[in-house]
């Protein structure tokens, strides 16, 4: 839903201990999203064949059959049909800032013991049920599957031991500047010690970019947009372009620039999966955006 105004103006400081305020839009628009189906629908787009570890409800069967056209497979993916698929309810202003009501639905059923992953190349734990946060990061260290750790909008749900448990043996940690902050203060870790426990911690600033934290650390500027028509689903379309980069091996710096690149792509379509690109089409804008060919 698009607010066609401002949040700041209809808040008070002086009433924030009372809020009782109400938002008229222009419309609204329905898109199959989600974090592990953003993830996927932007990992299949750069010529992988990702696996969804997700619990889906009983309306499921439109999203399975869009999956499945697009040759994302749906078979690891558990049904609870006592229960209506996860489902999050977004505005956004002017600005692009965005308030946002999300239901579980059958997404707060534990996933559980992992299907064969032998052959896995990476995983990414995002944010999903508490309980599979906690689980997963042990298995996949059991399983030798080296894995991205996304807590996001779940850092205040996990306690302070969860958050470390599933950083330290991370291959990376994901997170806006806000997030990675409240990690930092929930952990008790100042910078250093963050950098310490994981090879990589890449945060993502929006417009302005991306930063690679630690001792080499690298600022990545964004690839430059003409029109921001919905910022919904960038950060998972950048973090499935620097997971496409990690695979092929490049430096953090040119994963960082594949997935704010792969990001433009998103904010320039409403919904977070109604961009296309092509593998030549990425490479010639990344070209274009950083002077650089990109051997991927």
């Amino acid at each position: 839903m698009d607010f066609p105004g401002h949040f700041r103006d209809h808040f008070l400081a002086h009433k924030l201990h009372t809020i009782n305020v109400s938002f008229a839009v222009d419309g609204v628009e329905e898109n199959f999203g989600g974090t592990a189906g953003n993830i996927a629908y932007n990992l299949m787009l750069l010529g992988h064949e990702p696996q969804i570890l997700s619990t889906a409800g009983s309306d499921f069967a439109a999203y399975r059959k869009y999956l499945d056209e697009k040759g994302i497979s749906t078979g690891s993916i558990h049904i609870d049909t006592s229960e209506l698929t996860s489902s999050a309810y977004i505005i956004t202003d002017k600005a692009d800032n965005q308030i946002a009501a999300f239901s579980f639905g059958a997404g707060k059923a534990a996933y559980g013991k992992l299907p064969d992953i032998g052959s896995a190349a990476c995983a990414i734990i995002g944010a999903g049920n508490p309980y599979d946060m906690r689980a997963l990061p042990a298995q996949y260290r059991e399983n030798g599957v080296p894995y991205f750790y996304d807590p996001a909008q779940e850092i205040p749900i996990l306690s302070a031991d969860d958050l470390r448990e599933g950083i330290e043996g991370a291959a990376g940690l994901f997170g806006n500047d806000y997030e990675i902050d409240l990690i930092m203060q929930k952990t008790g870790w100042n910078e250093k010690e963050l950098c310490g426990r994981t090879p990589l911690v890449i945060v993502t600033l929006g417009e302005s970019g991306s930063r690679i934290m630690g001792k080499e650390g690298e600022r990545v500027k964004a690839v430059h947009v003409s029109e921001v028509l919905d910022p919904t689903g960038a950060g998972d379309a950048y973090r499935a372009g620097f997971i496409a980069g990690y695979l092929a091996e490049q430096p953090p710096r040119i994963c960082a620039q594949i997935g704010s690149t792969v990001a433009a792509y998103a904010v320039e379509q409403y919904g977070t999966q109604n961009h296309h690109f092509t593998l030549p089409e990425l490479k010639k804008r990344y070209e274009e955006a950083y002077g650089e060919t990109l051997a991927m």
